[in-house]
């Protein structure tokens, strides 16, 4: 008896504790499944992306300071290669466009613009960075959050399912 009530406490115990590791934390207001908010920026350091009613818009607030976001580049220059038909891929920062022309390493192959106001990232409330929205073509938001989070890291394979889940 002693022995299945631990049994069931340990089980119990390790249900609620996979339940808690699978729960998304965010550090940003959820926008998930809502219309994003319209793109507002500062100015842009590559030329203004022309976005076709048919594409997904995946945009990614950093910073030059933060080592995630610079792991993060290579990354997002791989998506929008693979996907560049069906995706643009932003990129907003809140420093000054001086700041972010000085990064030459890892060099960013996506649209980059900066928002010293912080339009955007106010707007979505973000809190911290990356942060990364992923918007279908009829402007609501598909994928938001953190995109190393443990056990919902945004990938190549998510981007795939998201892109021919909501077209």
């Amino acid at each position: 008896m002693f022995k299945k009530v631990i049994f069931l406490i340990t089980g119990s115990i390790l249900l609620l504790s996979s339940q808690l590791q699978a729960e998304k934390r965010l550090w940003a207001d959820s926008f998930l499944g809502k219309k994003a908010p319209e793109l507002s920026v500062e100015g842009w350091i590559s030329e203004k992306p022309e976005i076709k009613e048919d594409q997904f818009v995946l945009i990614d607030f950093w910073g030059t300071y933060c080592p995630p976001c610079l792991k993060a580049i290579p990354e997002l220059n791989e998506y929008q290669k693979e996907f560049g038909e069906k995706l643009v891929v932003i990129g907003i920062s809140h420093e000054p466009k001086e700041k972010i022309e000085a990064l030459k390493d890892p060099k960013i192959e996506y649209f980059s613009a900066f928002d010293t106001e912080k339009k955007m990232k106010n707007t979505l409330g973000v809190r911290g960075i990356p942060h990364v929205i992923l918007i279908n073509p009829a402007g609501i938001v598909v994928w938001e959050g953190f995109p190393f989070l443990p056990d919902h890291e945004l990938t190549a394979d998510v981007i795939r399912k998201l892109l021919v889940e909501n077209n």
